[in-house]
């Protein structure tokens, strides 16, 4: 082989070497997904969390053709399990569905193990539960002005029940006094339960929670559902109005699920990911389930979901700082 052969041989290869280098991460995204993919639930398996991760759980699943599972990982207000998505290898094959704790544990939690804004990337918003209102039957006062009037003139006399501090029922029972200007007095339990078994047996008179927790207990007549933290009625009590509707302007507060990735995930799974479960959670089928929980499908691009996450993180902390609020 003469020299000018063995020269153009050797830039041949070493162009097809280079192409292959460049081209290989483009078709393993594109070949995506190759392996199963891993949803991380920072809840314990049948709260809210786990109940919409579980509804695209099944559209993905048949959409990607390919084996997608749960991993509940419960502790510490969900910092646990949303750690170990942000040390996660971001190659599209973990996730992680969050509610709206995520954003409050911003503020509440000054020292983070990962850094939300560094390490995480939004992929879509699932959908959007605002909280109902319920208080206990025998409570002095039978509807939203009613209870705000008895607070004003009784501060103090007043207790309301929530899932933790910091949980959305929490920030979002300090977000109405503050809206109203009473004092009513914080009960933190360890979960929903034992606050709605608490409101049912009148050792407190208020609670916020989500919707899919209280529609039942209200529809059977064991709490009065008083209102709705949102700008628009829920389909499944839609004679259950709104706060807003009742006089109190700018009083929205609700929980919500999303879908996050490691932040080096390439941007087009990322995109396709979120396509993905855009369309399994705007399907007929799903909204369905979705109205029955008193939840909004949402959907959105990644972007969107970013945006989404800032102004919560933002309304929060304004929330937590004056309510002073700490974690456990």
């Amino acid at each position: 082989m003469s020299a000018a052969k063995f020269t153009r041989r050797r830039f041949s290869l070493a162009v097809t070497a280079a192409a292959s280098a460049v081209c290989s991460p483009l078709l393993a995204q594109n070949a995506w997904p190759n392996k199963p993919i891993r949803i991380i639930v920072p809840y314990t398996p049948g709260g809210f969390t786990d109940q919409m991760a579980r509804i695209v759980q099944g559209g993905l699943q048949n959409r990607l053709q390919q084996s997608v599972v749960i991993d509940n990982k419960p502790g510490a207000n969900s910092i646990i399990g949303v750690d170990m998505l942000a040390k996660a290898p971001a190659d599209g094959s973990t996730f992680a569905v969050v509610i709206a704790a995520y954003a409050a544990n911003t503020t509440l939690y000054p020292k983070l193990p990962y850094d939300p804004r560094k390490d995480l990337t939004g992929v879509s918003l699932l959908g959007i539960s605002p909280l109902l209102a319920a208080i206990n039957n025998d409570a002095p006062f039978k509807n939203a002005k009613e209870l705000i009037a008895y607070a004003k003139a009784n501060p103090g006399k007043v207790s309301f029940g929530s899932s933790g501090n910091g949980s959305a029922a929490h920030l979002t029972s300090e977000l109405l006094k503050s809206l109203t200007q009473t004092y009513m007095v914080h009960i933190p339990y360890r979960g929903a339960v034992p606050a709605l078994t608490d409101l049912m047996g009148g050792q407190i008179q208020l609670f916020f929670d989500a919707a899919t927790g209280l529609i039942t207990q209200g529809k059977a007549g064991k709490v009065r559902l008083i209102g709705v933290s949102s700008d628009r009625r829920l389909p499944a009590v839609p004679d259950v109005p709104t706060f807003i509707e009742q006089g109190f302007a700018g009083f929205t507060g609700s929980t919500w699920a999303g879908m996050l990735a490691p932040s080096a995930t390439p941007k087009d799974i990322v995109k396709r990911m979120s396509d993905e479960v855009g369309r399994i959670i705007k399907s007929d089928e799903t909204r369905a389930r979705l109205d029955a929980m008193g939840t909004f499908a949402a959907g959105g691009s990644p972007e969107e979901f970013d945006g989404f996450i800032a102004s919560e993180t933002s309304k929060w902390a304004k929330v937590i700082k004056d309510a002073g609020v700490k974690a456990d």
